[in-house]
């Protein structure tokens, strides 16, 4: 049987994809834009047609599929818009369900992960509600242009702490999620990176490895909102999901430490100052 993996050119779904390959699953790699799938993963995939919004391509997507790895496109805001899809999947019965959360959610009901991971587990569905803590990757994608243009982060966290995952981590923990659902059916996993930064900390270690001076410029969350939509042309809905995460970020939510992902994978989280040095060009 086969995986389903959604949102595979995202900054997990790549990873989820390249490791389960690596362990001679079947990988099915679904989106609203087929062409640009072929485009990225050729023949080692197959390809297939999925719109959250239009249940007709439901059936195609999940024939042969017996597990699936779910990300909420961020143009679906409301998480009514995934139910139809998790309807369907009641009827095909799969072995797991691997949903991409965020740290914290059980006790957050603020963002749409909170309703979905409710509605899958009230379907009946073999879930494992995937909970990492804050991509290195937005530092190195959505903040990284402020960083190469003002030499500063531009993020409203004060002086909060966030245990920071590498992405490619998050991907090889789903992977191995995936790989053995009788294992992992109905289970949740926190997922984080080996230790707690401020965003001073995330600077200076910037600064290290640029060999520039990088600042934290830790702006006000009206001004942090309206920066990224009215001049980086953000969308709002976007913007107000990352507000509301800062927010939750001062108050204490991402700092946690875990050991989640070295217990299911038997290695050892990539730390900040590792992924900074791997990925130097995306900050210069």
């Amino acid at each position: 049987m086969k995986v389903l993996v959604t949102g595979a050119t995202g900054n997990v779904g790549q990873y989820v994809v390249s490791e389960l390959l690596a362990m001679d699953e079947e990988v099915v790699v679904a989106s609203r834009h087929p062409s640009k799938l072929s485009e990225r993963f050729g023949k080692d995939c197959q390809i297939v047609h999925l719109d959250f919004t239009k249940p007709e391509t439901f059936k195609e997507a999940l024939e042969g599929v017996d597990r699936i790895f779910l990300v909420r496109p961020p143009h679906l805001g409301k998480p009514e818009d995934l139910y139809p899809f998790l309807d369907a999947l009641r009827e095909t019965k799969p072995k797991l369900l691997a949903f991409l959360s965020l740290m914290g959610i059980e006790n957050n009901p603020i963002p749409p992960h909170h309703k979905i991971e409710k509605y899958i587990e009230h379907l009946g569905l073999p879930y494992a509600h995937i909970r990492p803590g804050f991509f290195m990757q937005n530092l190195s994608g959505i903040h990284a242009l402020e960083i190469k243009q003002n030499n500063e982060i531009f993020v409203p966290a004060g002086r909060s702490k966030t245990s920071f995952i590498d992405a490619a981590d998050i991907g090889l923990a789903i992977a191995t999620v995936l790989h053995r659902p009788d294992l992992y059916k109905c289970t949740t996993h926190t997922i984080t990176g080996p230790e707690a930064l401020n965003y001073y900390q995330i600077a200076e270690i910037l600064s290290e490895v640029t060999g520039r001076v990088i600042r934290y410029k830790k702006p006000g969350f009206l001004k942090y909102r309206s920066y990224y939509i009215n001049t980086r042309g953000l969308n709002k809905a976007y913007v107000n999901v990352t507000v509301m995460l800062y927010l939750m970020t001062r108050l204490g939510t991402a700092k946690k430490v875990t050991t989640c992902f070295e217990d299911l994978t038997g290695q050892q989280p990539r730390s900040f100052k590792s992924f900074a040095t791997l990925h130097r060009t995306a900050f210069e």
